[in-house]
């Protein structure tokens, strides 16, 4: 088939010579590429670095015990020493609260970890300083984590309370090993009296002996289990990805259908071409309809996103009602952004809602680096930008019951914040280009001599 006769043609050699093809694509591309490496690996960077007042619960259950008639309370004096760290002051916000109120906050995710003291500990040290005993039994440290936080979170939470547990090890440690060295010279002097230590008794402060070095035990618990399918803590983030990227793309999808129906747009399917005729419409009435369009298909997005997740994959899910409406209402709140956006914007609408809600969001959204790990900026940035709010309320329906002050509350409000200004900015800026008769097309005027053509498909 022949091809059609344009009124200009253009060759590639040509169309690839000119400079306003190679520059916009050059920068776009190049402050995309930029861009986007700063922001990614610039949190990511050094999250220890920048960690600060990661929040710990300290759980000191320790009800000391006498030795010789001395009260000793080891619980409270390392407790004390842990809470007053200099290495660790501003890196760690210490919650020092009793065990059933560590188990609320870690069932709220409001702290990635606990440290609890239990209460045969000053016991437990006194009985390796006493008589030597058969079976000795280890002081011991229980950590608790809490991977419903965030599995990096609680990983980094772990690793400074078996830390903490460490030093407070070596200095139990060099204490015991001065009583222990008084004992060995009373047995020794009483030894040379003529009064052998027996067998058994030697074999038990040899084994005691063996333990002074690093006396004390860590026990690792999980604070707030989660089930077997939840992605060590980050399902949420994965499915509130989808719920993101679900707004993001839908408002793309429902603009370029839209305008395609009003002839703005060509609608190309392999190598045919269908071109509408034009229609005029304002762009208020415009966004209006595209916004209709966004929220009554955010009910079926959002419900078949939660047929793929746990009805094929198999995730761990609960409140499946609540996570259907929250979907909804997060898909269509992205939407919307999205959609004024494209509105107000135009042409580069799509990269600026890429950079709003992925490229600027996912990094503050203390979904995999907690935002206590992140630098200064994108915590400044976790205030407002919208992923992290549909993060929080995922993970609350998801892992915490649904509370609403495990972080569902705050998402509900920031989410409908962001819907109401995304609806009222598109409103009033695309009102404003109307009244100002900046439309997208002008009306046509049809004569006798050239009518309006239909539909018409052509080769490509």
């Amino acid at each position: 088939m022949s091809e059609p006769n344009p009124l200009l043609r253009v060759s590639a050699r040509g169309l690839l010579r000119r400079r306003g093809i190679w520059l916009p694509s050059a920068v776009i591309l190049g402050l995309l590429s930029l861009v986007l490496s700063m922001l990614y690996l610039g949190a990511n960077n050094d999250p220890v670095g920048s960690t600060k007042d990661l929040p710990i619960a300290l759980v000191t259950s320790d009800r000391g015990t006498e030795v010789a008639g001395q009260r000793i309370d080891l619980g409270a004096r390392i407790a004390t020493q842990i809470t007053g760290s200099a290495e660790l002051r501003d890196k760690v916000s210490w919650k020092k609260v009793d065990r059933r109120t560590a188990d609320d906050l870690l069932a709220r995710g409001k702290v990635f970890g606990a440290l609890v003291i239990p209460e045969d500990f000053s016991a437990s040290v006194a009985a390796l300083a006493g008589p030597p005993q058969h079976e000795p039994h280890p002081p011991t440290m229980t950590v608790l984590t809490n991977p419903a936080a965030g599995s990096f979170g609680s990983g980094m939470a772990s690793e400074i309370n078996r830390k903490v547990v460490s030093q407070a090890s070596a200095q139990v440690g060099r204490e015991l090993s001065r009583q222990l060295g008084q004992q060995a010279a009373q047995r020794s002097e009483s030894a040379h009296a003529g009064r052998p230590a027996a067998p058994a008794a030697a074999a038990a402060a040899a084994a005691a002996q063996m333990m002074i070095a690093d006396p004390v035990k860590v026990n690792v618990e999980e604070g707030h289990p989660l089930g077997a399918h939840s992605g060590l803590g980050l399902s949420a983030f994965f499915y509130a990805l989808v719920l993101v990227l679900g707004g993001m793309l839908g408002a793309n999808v429902i603009h370029a259908q839209v305008d395609t129906a009003l002839g703005y747009m060509a609608n190309d399917k392999g190598p045919f071409r269908l071109l509408k005729p034009t229609q005029h419409m304002t762009r208020m009435h415009h966004f209006v309809v595209c916004s209709v369009l966004m929220v009554v298909l955010s009910m079926l997005t959002s419900a078949l996103a939660m047929a793929g997740a746990i009805g094929v994959v198999g995730i761990d899910a609960s409140h499946l009602g609540l996570l259907w409406i929250f979907g909804t209402c997060a898909t269509a709140a992205m939407g919307i952004t999205a959609l004024a956006l494209l509105a107000v914007l135009g042409t580069p609408g799509p990269i600026v809602s890429m950079l709003v809600l992925i490229g600027l969001a996912i990094p503050s959204a203390g979904a995999t680096i907690p935002l206590q790990a992140l630098p200064d900026f994108y915590r400044f940035l976790a205030e407002f930008e919208p992923f992290r709010q549909v993060v929080d309320g995922v993970r609350s329906i998801l892992y915490f019951d649904a509370r609403t002050d495990a972080g569902l509350g705050r998402a509900w409000t920031m989410t409908a914040i962001g819907f109401a200004v995304s609806l009222l900015l598109g409103l009033a800026l695309t009102r404003l280009y109307d009244r100002k008769g900046l439309h997208r097309s002008a009306p046509l005027r049809l004569s006798a001599a050239h009518p309006q053509p239909g539909p018409q498909t052509v080769p490509a």
